[in-house]
């Protein structure tokens, strides 16, 4: 009778073989005193059958009945369920009696579907993977005796194609649909889903059953545009960003499964554009637009809309971006300063004038009220001469047509502030500033182009009374003390906020029109007198 022993029963079992199922196995065929008359293993492919169909000796036919993929069956099988009183001539006599040592490797069945168990899928899943859609995704390939016949992890690339319309096995068409970026799961394909009778020439042979073990890192669609999520936008939100406009912001890039590629953070330096100019990928220009400032976003990239089919750097080719901002400040190249007024006396009838000295308190800070500077923490105002280039352009501007305990606040954008440079360890490079001023004190400075003014007439005998010693020249230490008994004694007045020396020495020089250190009576003269002949010369 028919001997049948079970040697190897593998501890999973999903499947076992029943009439008129497909099988591929391995064996080895030797007579009772172990003469081996045939292997499977010499020709080095598996045998591949219809069980059940009369395509077997009738012994074997019934033996692999109920065996599970990797099984081993050692099968004892008579003459009148071999090969009889016949034998085959040459190969087994009449009346032998055959031992199989099998092995099975596949099982399949041509009413066979695609066979998909998901082991992981993410909490959240807003998309899934539909006909025409682009992944990307990892796999291990193997047999159905687990081996392993390719890996995309072994390359260390993710494998990258279309779905649904042709570019894949149609098992692997099937079985990727309904996948969730993140999602896990085992995909077995039948061979006439895959590579049918003649496998692909060279790792997979004829007939054979593949399981995949895929993982799903990308996916998007050709049509797909960019996505936004606003994460956060401030209740305040007087502008948002157009084209033309300067951005500067901080974010982090990762891929669609979570991989950083990049992040402005770990520079510690926010990244700096134009937006809708063409300086970023195409995605981040159109991202970017109708930003507040101080608004989280989170903006989704196609890669036709990124970096492509080759990617860049870290970015693999055909990769969804996507990109966590934080927009910090932006500004636009044609914005001049602005003035808010919070509080103005009612007795404001001394306004600020180019030349004034000025002593006001501020506090500097940037567009998403980042304090930079504050003069209430060093306990002391900061004093300018109003026009004169002490301070940025922008504060210039707006500290004009201010009055005494008027309060305001001032909006600089760089050009008009410390420019794309900014001040190392203080003023980011193209930051948009901000001073909240109150004005403290003013001193009225003198006419524009003066350094010194007389208060009454000017004596007719101006260069003799400077001329103290009367030896017809004038040496800077006696133009020094004259001026300056002028100004004690309330004659004459210096323009305020100037050093004294400075001032002096200045207006000594111009004087002393030959530079050899000493002022004559012929190269002395008024400023309206230099203005008039200057006119006259003309």
């Amino acid at each position: 009778e028919l001997g049948v022993e079970r040697r190897f029963v593998p501890e999973s079992c999903p499947r076992a073989v029943r009439p008129g199922d497909f099988v591929r196995y391995h064996y080895l065929g030797a007579f009772p005193d172990g003469t081996r008359f045939d292997s499977s293993y010499d020709r080095g492919t598996t045998f591949n059958v219809f069980v059940g169909k009369g395509q077997l000796i009738a012994g074997m036919d019934q033996a692999l009945v109920g065996m599970c993929v990797n099984e081993r069956r050692f099968v004892k099988i008579p003459p009148k369920l071999a090969y009889g009183s016949e034998g085959v001539p040459g190969v087994i006599p009449p009346d032998a009696v055959l031992h199989f040592d099998v092995l099975l490797i596949d099982l399949w069945n041509s009413e066979d579907e695609v066979q998909v168990q998901t082991y992981f899928k993410p909490e959240k899943c807003p998309r899934t993977v539909q006909v025409s859609d682009f992944v990307r995704y990892h796999y291990n390939g193997t047999f159905l005796d687990g081996t392993l016949f390719d890996s995309s992890h072994n390359r260390m690339r993710t494998y990258d194609t279309y779905v649904g319309i042709g570019w894949l096995i149609p098992g692997m068409d099937q079985g990727l649909l309904g996948m969730c970026v993140g999602e896990k799961r085992i995909i077995t394909i039948p061979p006439f889903l895959a590579y049918g009778e003649d496998g692909d020439g060279k790792e997979i042979p004829g007939q054979a059953s593949l399981v995949f073990d895929v993982v799903l890192l990308d996916l998007h669609n050709p049509k797909d545009g960019i996505a936004i999520e606003n994460q956060l936008v401030p209740e305040s939100c007087e502008r948002r960003s157009q084209t033309g406009d300067f951005l500067r912001y901080h974010y982090n890039g990762t891929l669609l499964d979570g991989t950083l590629f990049d992040s402005s953070y770990s520079r510690n330096r926010t990244y700096d554009t134009y937006v809708g100019k063409g300086y970023v990928i195409a995605g981040m220009d159109e991202g970017l637009l109708g930003v507040c400032t101080g608004e989280k976003r989170r903006i989704i990239i196609p890669p036709h809309l990124g970096y492509g089919e080759e990617g860049r750097g870290k970015i693999p080719g055909s990769a969804v971006l996507v990109f966590d901002i934080h927009v910090v400040d932006f500004h636009n190249p044609s914005d001049s300063v602005s003035i808010t007024v919070h509080y103005k006396p009612s007795n404001c009838t001394v306004l600020s004038k180019k030349g004034d000295y000025l002593k006001y308190h501020y506090n500097a800070s940037l567009l998403d009220g980042t304090l930079l500077d504050s003069t209430h923490s060093l306990g002391k105002t900061y004093n300018i001469v109003l026009g004169s280039g002490q301070v940025v352009l922008g504060m210039d501007m707006g500290l004009q047509d201010m009055c005494v305990g008027e309060r305001r606040t001032v909006v600089i954008p760089p050009h008009l502030g410390y420019g794309e440079d900014g001040v190392e360890g203080e003023v980011p490079g193209s930051a948009v500033l901000v001073f909240d001023i109150e004005l403290l004190e003013l001193v009225s400075g003198l006419p524009e182009g003066y350094m010194f003014v007389w208060n009454g007439e000017v004596s007719p005998n101006l260069f003799e009374e400077i001329d103290q010693n009367h030896d017809g020249e004038v040496l800077l230490e006696e133009f020094s003390e004259y001026i300056q008994t002028q100004v004690e004694t309330g004659k004459g007045k210096l323009a305020p906020g100037f050093d004294f020396e400075k001032i002096v020495k200045n207006m000594f020089t111009n004087q002393d029109r030959d530079g050899n250190g000493k002022v004559t009576a012929e190269e002395f003269k008024l400023k309206d007198q230099e203005a008039k002949e200057e006119h006259d010369e003309l």
